[in-house]
């Protein structure tokens, strides 16, 4: 299943098998992207990624399963964060050694979250 890092009877490298399986999705990365250092709604996520807010929670699901992802509620927003900012430094690190660049995730005007509305109410 994908809680890897809760499961005792697997070997260090099928830990690191699972771990490195959850993240080669590519939406997935994105994801990780998106959300970067800080905290982020679901639907900054949305606006952010251009995704049906189904196929962004099936993703982000098996990312919190998997232990990647840590969420809270705040009213009507749920807000995730990356468990471990290491992960940003893995993502980067394949990048470099692959010889590509990683894509800026810009806010959308579209989103009404907190995150991208500064000052406004949503």
């Amino acid at each position: 299943m994908y809680n890897t890092f809760v499961q005792t009877n697997i070997s260090p490298i099928e830990t690191i098998s699972q771990l490195l399986q959850t993240l080669a999705q590519p939406a997935r990365l994105q994801i990780l992207l998106a959300i970067g250092e800080t905290e982020t709604c679901v639907c900054h996520l949305e606006a952010a990624l251009g995704w049906r807010q189904a196929y962004l929670s099936q993703h982000l699901m098996a990312l919190r399963k998997a232990g990647l992802l840590e969420s809270r509620r705040a009213g009507r927003f749920i807000h995730y964060r990356l468990a471990d900012p290491r992960l940003l430094a893995l993502v980067r690190h394949a990048a470099e050694l692959r010889g590509v660049s990683l894509p800026d995730l810009a806010p959308s005007p579209e989103c009404g979250c907190p995150n991208c509305c500064k000052g406004e109410s949503a």
